[in-house]
């Protein structure tokens, strides 16, 4: 015997507002070295009130360096003169962004700076460049914390990332 039980419009709503954020995050991978910063900032006393979780870090990552005129410039040279030195076989952690953040990195790797006869550079690698450079920029994390509000900020003014009624 099966219970059929009508579904209320309330859960439709969350259901397509979920379906709706899956779409609005995208997956990259972090390498170790900067997974371990922002994981303490994200744990630190300072995350509160919202706690922001990865996606808003690592986007408020790439922002920061996106505000930048020479943004793009900066990650190739951390690229190419530190990463590059690391080893490929260097551990990531599977993370996520939320697309306006994706789209800067996706548009940086096509972009020419990444095309023959230069090295060409993942997503992967773009995104640790942005945490690195966000992190030397301010090692304590306040302005990846800020930018992370601003950022969540200009979601919600668009009309997204808004809880169901």
């Amino acid at each position: 015997m099966f219970i059929v039980t009508p579904t209320t419009r309330q859960h439709n709503l969350t259901l397509s507002s979920e379906a709706s954020e899956a779409h609005d995050v995208i997956e990259t991978r972090l390498w170790l070295e900067e997974h371990d910063w922002l994981y303490r900032l994200l744990r630190s006393e300072d995350n509160v009130s919202p706690t922001f979780r990865f996606p808003d870090l690592i986007s408020a990552c790439v922002s920061l360096v996106f505000e930048h005129h020479d943004g793009p410039a900066r990650i190739f040279q951390f690229l190419g003169t530190e990463l590059v030195l690391r080893s490929p076989q260097t551990p990531r952690r599977r993370e996520a962004m939320w697309r306006p953040q994706y789209q800067l990195l996706l548009d940086l790797q096509r972009s020419p700076a990444n095309r023959h006869p230069h090295p060409k550079f993942q997503l992967d690698q773009l995104t640790t460049a942005c945490v690195a450079l966000s992190r030397v920029a301010n090692a304590s994390g306040a302005a990846v914390l800020l930018q992370a509000r601003r950022n969540v900020a200009e979601r919600s003014h668009r009309g997204r990332d808004t809880p169901p009624c």
